[in-house]
């Protein structure tokens, strides 16, 4: 593992010898979010070794007050996300009870009449048209779940149609998805009875708990009070009432799971779609990138060369006139020329660079360190490199790092910024966070949409973690091997 620091301005990191710059007191950091005043250096107040004497609230002193401080807000919002149960939710549960009664019924009728059928002509034929009833019942339920409980699951491809009516039952036969869906609206049955307890019954069940003596004198109001029932049952109410939210919850994510799980494509199916994806992503990749080095070659290198054959002929012109060669004129030529195959060198160089970076040549390990060195915002490089991963994966890594750290010195306004690179087991883990501003999402302009599209090119994922008021952390996992 190793662990350096490159870029940004020499005067802007202090040296061990003398102590770093505090921040003007009457300004807000930034990073830390800290008040006028607190003492919060430029790396967020931690434990004030950065921001100065530390005397604030992340200093030393101040360790255990921020401590304290820090665990009530996070208690208080488990608490709210806790009891918050979000109305869809609920209507899931309710609505889904007779949804799920009438499909389960469906399911469980079409496995009972099928077994007995199975061994009678109709057997076949039966459970073909069952199958088919159970395959179109799947995108209603997908509906459902996307619209109250917010989960997206992507349809299944669609049923082949083979010519022949024997083979189109074999299709149908034959159809994992039919068998999924089949399977879900048997296991939605015992969920969807769960989640409407858990919505309706279970709460009118606390209400008669907690009521209990109420309801008690009310309805025979000359017995003598039950005292020995009385706190039990509301005690036993207030017990049922506090789980309640938790468990609609948990019924909740059991059905985003089960609808993700049966109702969406099979495994080899979605796998498919993702390397079609990753096809047609890295097919027009290479369309924009050989359309970028056309057109600079034609505007940039075509253009220089031009000049310098204009400039080579001026040259043969001055050297053969009337009155003899005018030197002077011809150094002045030769030196433009000399200055134009200058130009045109450095370009193509650019141009190639921008093709295969010559850094890679020496792996990630030498060009990494190059790239952070290039970055305004000084970069902290950690390498742990167990092994050298193919060259197209190297070029893949070296260009998202390089969009990360133009990222962070463009729209970030960090001050610092750390990059790892890990390549363990097979898999290569690339890591960039910096103390910007945060807020950072694909699709923002800051190009991480097309960044995740390039990684999956080459079976790679894009990570984003980017809260308003930052730290921003953008994490790209990919295969050592392809």
């Amino acid at each position: 593992m190793t662990d350096t620091t490159h870029g940004g301005p020499p005067e802007n990191r202090p040296s061990d010898d003398e102590p770093a710059p505090r921040d003007d007191p009457g300004a807000r950091s930034p990073v830390s979010g800290g008040e006028p005043g607190d003492g919060a250096g430029p790396s967020g107040g931690a434990g004030g070794a950065a921001g100065g004497s530390g005397a604030g609230r992340s200093g030393v002193g101040g360790s255990d007050a921020a401590s304290s401080d820090a665990v009530r807000p996070a208690a208080g919002a488990t608490w709210r996300r806790y009891f918050s149960v979000r109305a869809g939710e609920w209507l899931f549960a309710v609505l889904g009870l007779p949804v799920a009664l009438v499909c389960g019924v469906y399911a469980l009728a079409v496995v009972y009449a099928g077994t007995l059928l199975s061994l009678t002509v109709l057997g076949l034929p039966f459970v073909v048209l069952a199958l088919l009833g159970a395959r179109g019942l799947g995108a209603p339920h997908r509906r459902l779940v996307g619209a109250l409980l917010g989960a997206r699951v992507e349809a299944p491809a669609a049923l082949p149609r083979p010519d022949g009516l024997l083979a189109r039952g074999r299709a149908v036969l034959t159809d994992p998805v039919a068998w999924r869906t089949l399977l879900y609206l048997v296991l939605r049955l015992p969920l969807g009875v769960l989640g409407f307890a858990a919505a309706v019954v279970l709460p009118l069940a606390c209400g008669w708990l907690i009521g209990f003596p109420l309801w008690g004198r009310l309805l025979e109001p000359d017995s003598p009070p039950g005292v020995r029932l009385d706190g039990p049952s509301v005690l036993l109410g207030l017990a049922l009432l506090t789980g309640a939210p938790g468990l609609l919850r948990l019924l909740a994510g059991a059905n985003r799971r089960l609808a993700g799980l049966l109702l969406g494509p099979a495994r080899a199916q979605r796998r498919v779609r993702e390397l079609e994806a990753a096809r047609a992503a890295l097919l027009a990749e290479n369309g924009d990138r050989l359309r970028r080095l056309e057109r600079d070659l034609h505007d940039g290198t075509q253009a220089r060369l031009v000049a310098l054959a204009i400039t080579l002929s001026l040259t043969e012109d001055a050297l053969a006139p009337a009155a003899g060669p005018d030197l002077a004129r011809l150094r002045t030529l030769l030196d433009r020329a000399r200055s134009q195959t200058e130009e045109t060198v450095a370009e193509l160089r650019l141009l190639t660079r921008g093709i295969h970076p010559v850094a890679l040549d020496g792996g990630l390990g030498e060009a990494l360190p190059g790239l952070a060195a290039t970055s305004p915002v000084p970069v902290t490089v950690r390498m742990d490199l167990a092994e050298r991963p193919d060259e197209t994966v190297e070029r893949a890594v070296y260009f998202c790092a390089a969009e990360l750290l133009t990222n962070i010195a463009r729209h970030s306004g960090a001050r610092t910024a750390d990059l790892a690179a890990v390549v363990r087991a097979g898999r290569v883990r690339l890591t960039v966070r910096d103390d910007g501003r945060g807020g950072a999402a694909p699709g923002g302009g800051t190009g991480l949409a097309g960044l995740a599209q390039r990684l999956a090119a080459v079976d790679g994922t894009l990570r984003v973690d980017s809260p308003p008021g930052g730290p921003t952390e953008v994490t790209a996992e990919l295969p050592a091997r392809l």
